[in-house]
């Protein structure tokens, strides 16, 4: 007997054609659920990493958006929602590259870039999921944070930044969306050699 089965629930994980994404989207959809793999530049890794999964026996179409993009999210989720059903769970994981610099290198720009995927992109798609998991009465978001806002790294202010503002807003959603049977966690992995460094 499977101790853990995602089966019959549907996950998006954002950012998840390589590196850690690739892995979480990869585990989802081997405990059973079927996986959304979202990507935004590299169509033709995105469509490897389809073949791969789907070889292995996963569940998984593939959508592209900007997950920072709000509208793009919206889309993106009317998609998955289309052809698999209303989410179940929601994996924020696309990130920009986060180049570590001192703080006089760094512009506002920059910083809002920051904000943008480790903000504004959970709350983008934590909006569009809403409908659906609370008809459910339930549903399970999870933030990848990091361990950089509880260490305070030098040098990585806009991340650092952003981090701890992803890592305030998933405790103010815990709260808030408890009543309705949704769950928002965040894991804060330490650094992983990908592809990006």
């Amino acid at each position: 007997m499977d101790k853990f089965s995602l089966k019959g629930k549907v996950a998006l994980v954002t950012g998840s054609t390589k590196g850690l994404g690739k892995g979480i989207a990869k585990a989802l959809g081997e405990a059973g659920a079927k996986v959304a793999v979202n990507y935004l530049n590299n169509r033709e890794n995105a469509e490897c990493t389809l073949r791969e999964l789907q070889d292995q026996g996963v569940h998984a179409m593939l959508v592209r958006a900007d997950a920072a993009n709000k509208e793009q999210v919206q889309a993106m989720v009317e998609a998955v929602e289309e052809k698999f059903g209303s989410l179940d769970i929601l994996v924020p994981n696309a990130t920009p590259d986060q180049p570590q610099q001192p703080l006089e290198n760094y512009d506002g720009d920059f910083y809002r870039k920051m904000y943008d995927f480790f903000v504004l992109s959970p709350f983008y798609l934590t909006q569009a999921v809403l409908p659906g998991m609370k008809r459910k009465g339930e549903g399970r978001i999870i933030n990848i944070t990091s361990e950089v806002f509880h260490c305070g790294v030098p040098e990585f202010s806009a991340y650092v930044a952003a981090k701890g503002g992803q890592i305030g807003w998933s405790r103010s959603m815990a709260n808030e969306l408890a009543p309705f049977g949704i769950t928002v966690n965040t894991v804060a992995p330490g650094w992983i050699p990908t592809q990006r460094h």
